[in-house]
């Protein structure tokens, strides 16, 4: 939003004959940067300046914390040092935040810059400096141990504000994640190595007010990193301060701390900041999960204040105190008052009215009811989404009436091949098994795939394999079999063609979760096609086609013909319609399912939008299918004429 906000200013300001900000450096290849500035460089500074640090969580910026901080500054000039990106920064804070003398932007390329006396000059006169995101990598490369880094600690010093955001929030701890090793660690990742080469933990750098104990962490609910603070705070306290805590801040977000060490909370959307204290000093090992078994989570929102010198939050939004058991981040704290959703489809078909005797419909209703149950007991006790959808999905591997785990079809050899797939949307990761014979639940074998295996997609006697080492139920494979399904297996060798039962043609099953904490996630599950040959693999084990997830934007599963869901990219383009096109949710599944049909397929999806808003879509006569939410009661429904079940 801000790159689009910079190039109409610009083109704005050029029309007025008024002059953008400008680059006045050499090219960054002689000089290590590139420098633009806007405003008066001469005007003085019109009020005293007054310690403070402005904690940012990345994402768009909350005017009334930047307001803060610039009065803090003496509404005087603003230096901005980044890595990467342009001017856009400075353009907004002093033609649409207002309240700065000038702004000056610095974008670093090369360590020499940070000896640069015009650079130090101008860190010299800053009334403010801000630090911007990017890589936090690319700031300890070119700073730590030079005169930039010297400059910035003076400025503090000296009693004046500094802020930043993202990468550049993640180096005012006492002891920041230097992401140094050219990735950005996740929390399963860390929580299973604390003290692994991923974990990079740069100390001896800035030196801000009351941040002596202190490990900082942003985009924090969005991206899912209480349990990567908690392997920071971990490492940190084993390995040089046992006395360390950490803050996270959540995206679109903003911590504003006073000279007093006391902070406000600011936001542009909703969230939190967040106090994370865990109890003791942990005993690590290398290559070995993390066990804590006592951390204090507590929340801050608008209407509190945190102290930083006594480490409490008044009037917090929620508390609690999680848990972490062989690297397993577990009994996270939530609001209480969150919202939260979910829907389920048991596949979709030709389920005309009449077709489905009494008890047949009856059945099938209540094993959705069942399955709504077991994830909307997780939700409503603030579990995780991804956790929802795994138990949700178990459910309907579970009923032999749906085509996947037990009832699941027989291919081509008379042999139940199982597909799943998961994804969570916080951190985009996803796990998935094709052609598996002996997993009870194959969702669960996706989801160590996804965690343990270090893999996304596992297929075959290796995926099996795989299964058995990590302790998952194993069953013989007659454990699938069901006389319905057999009977079809035997059709199909009679005909040579697929006679599935036209009520349950597409049998994949599948869920969309929204937890408290605002996190999506997917997963399907499908035994596949009567009669499939020669390892055919349809879309249900393929992120992207038949399960997607990304929060904030939506999760899919996809009931079908496995090929045209795979041609399309449904999933993903349900996501992307929402995401690019800012389609309502409803308006993505149609439009996806329509260009499926376009082609030639058939079957259906479900979606979520970030907001927990469901949509269903087919282009079949029916679908099973339900949702439930925290704010309505659990509906089910099978056939085409029905009412939606509105979460």
């Amino acid at each position: 939003m801000r790159s689009a906000l910079f190039v109409i200013l610009s083109v704005f300001t050029l029309v007025l004959g008024l002059s953008p900000a400008q680059s006045a450096s050499a090219q960054p290849s002689e000089t290590g940067y590139t420098y633009f500035e806007i405003g008066d460089l001469s005007a003085p500074t019109p009020q005293a300046t007054e310690p403070g640090l402005m904690l940012m969580g990345g994402g768009d910026w909350s005017y009334d914390a930047w307001r803060w901080f610039l009065a803090q500054a003496g509404n005087g000039h603003i230096v901005i040092l980044r890595a990467s990106g342009d001017a856009e920064a400075g353009e907004e804070i002093y033609r649409q935040i207002g309240g700065a003398a000038s702004v000056q932007t610095v974008i670093f390329s090369d360590r020499k810059a940070s000896e640069d006396p015009r650079i130090l000059a101008m860190l010299d006169r800053a009334d403010g400096i801000f630090l911007a995101g990017g890589d936090q990598s690319n700031y300890v490369n070119f700073w730590k141990g030079t005169s930039v880094q010297k400059a910035i600690n003076d400025h503090v010093a000296r009693g004046r504000p500094v802020g930043g955001t993202s990468a550049g929030l993640a180096i005012m701890g006492a002891v920041g994640y230097g992401a140094m090793d050219g990735g950005s660690v996740d929390a399963i990742r860390a929580l299973r190595d604390p003290t692994g080469p991923a974990v990079t933990m740069v100390g001896d750098f800035l030196h801000m007010p009351h941040m002596d104990h202190v490990v900082t962490d942003t985009h924090f609910t969005a991206r899912d990193r209480l349990g990567r603070l908690i392997a920071f705070v971990a490492q940190v306290r084993a390995a040089t301060d046992p006395r360390a805590i950490g803050i996270g801040v959540d995206e679109d977000g903003a911590l504003c701390v006073d000279k007093d060490g006391v902070g406000r909370f600011y936001t542009a959307s909703r969230g939190y900041a967040w106090l994370v204290q865990p109890e003791g000093v942990p005993t690590l090992s290398a290559g070995k999960p993390l066990d804590y078994p006592v951390v204090r989570v507590t929340t801050l929102g608008t209407g509190g204040r945190i102290d930083l010198k006594t480490m409490t939050i008044t009037d917090p939004v929620f508390e609690g105190t999680a848990s972490v058991v062989a690297g397993r981040l577990l009994n996270v704290p939530v609001d209480p008052h969150a919202p939260w959703s979910l829907a389920i489809h048991g596949g979709a078909g030709v389920i005309e009215r009449g077709s489905l005797t009494p008890q047949a419909e009856a059945a099938y209703r209540q094993g959705l009811q069942a399955a709504l149950a077991a994830g909307s007991a997780v939700l409503s006790n603030g579990g995780t989404s991804l956790d929802a959808v795994e138990a949700t999905v178990r459910v309907l591997e579970d009923n032999p009436l749906f085509n996947a785990g037990k009832g699941a079809v027989f291919n081509a050899e008379g042999v139940n091949n199982l597909d799943a797939s998961i994804m969570d949307g916080a951190s985009r990761n996803a796990g998935a098994v094709a052609g598996v014979t002996r997993t009870r639940n194959p969702v669960s074998l996706a989801r160590a795939a996804m965690e343990r295996s270090g893999r996304l997609l596992l297929s075959g006697p290796g995926a099996d394999e795989f299964s058995r080492l990590q302790g998952l139920e194993q069953v013989d494979p007659s454990y699938f079999r069901t006389e319905q399904r057999w009977r079809e297996y035997q059709e199909w060798r009679r005909t040579q063609n697929v006679s599935i039962d036209p009520t349950h043609r597409y049998g994949t099953v599948g869920a969309v979760a929204l937890d408290k904490l605002g996190h999506l996630a997917a997963a399907t599950s499908t035994g596949g096609l009567t009669g499939k040959q020669w390892g055919r693999i349809g879309d249900s084990p393929i992120i992207g086609a038949g399960t997607y997830a990304a929060d904030g934007v939506c999760a899919v599963s996809a009931t079908g013909t496995g090929e045209y869901f795979i041609r399309t990219s449904a999933a993903r383009q349900v996501c992307d319609r929402v995401d690019w096109n800012d389609q309502s949710i409803q308006e993505a599944a149609d439009d996806t399912i329509y260009d499926i049909g376009e082609i030639g397929g058939d079957g259906g999806l479900i979606a979520m939008d970030g907001d927990g808003k469901v949509a269903f879509s087919m282009n079949t006569e029916g679908m099973y299918r339900g949702a439930v939410s925290s704010a309505a009661p659990a509906q089910v429904a099978i056939y085409a004429d029905e009412g939606q079940p509105v979460p």
